[in-house]
């Protein structure tokens, strides 16, 4: 009886260390992307103003260590002076405002083919009847595993 109970104690001690090998750990995505618009041709810039009845291309590059699979665009108005943990550098503001017709753009768009690395472009158009003042454009990116990076920039929207 003493022999069984031995070989079982050394059987579930082996099955519990190799059930905690760190082994496991290799396939495992431990790590969230990365997205940037401090490059060449990344858009727009901190404080960059933007006009009214223009259509600009919204770009960023985003990275993964494994797969990419989605990222959004956010467009907002900024007229109470509100921040985001994970802002650049603000730009100087205009006085606090009631927002009455603001631009408020919200899309999510997929990325195709799972790649490491993609370079977001999209077209917005700033409509003309729409308030002028500060706004914040906020781009965020998810990977295969729901990792999730963002960042958030100060624009201006200008007659």
């Amino acid at each position: 009886m003493k022999l069984i109970k031995t070989t079982l104690l050394f059987f579930f001690t082996i099955l519990l260390f190799s059930a905690c090998s760190s082994d496991d750990d290799i396939d495992k995505d431990l790590e969230k992307p990365t997205i940037t618009i401090n490059y060449e041709g990344g858009f727009p810039q901190v404080c960059e103003p933007l006009q009214k009845g223009k259509t600009y291309t919204f770009k960023a590059k985003v990275t993964d260590n494994f797969a990419l699979a989605s990222y959004s665009i956010d467009l907002h108005h900024n007229f109470d002076h509100h921040t985001h943990d994970d802002q650049e550098e603000p730009c100087e503001l205009l006085p606090i405002k009631d927002a009455v017709k603001p631009l408020i753009y919200m899309e999510n768009f997929s990325i195709p083919g799972a790649p490491q690395a993609y370079e977001i472009a999209v077209d917005i158009s700033i409509p003309n009847d729409i308030d002028t003042g500060d706004y914040h454009c906020a781009y965020s990116v998810t990977d295969e595993t729901g990792w999730q990076a963002r960042t958030s920039i100060d624009i201006k929207i200008i007659e």
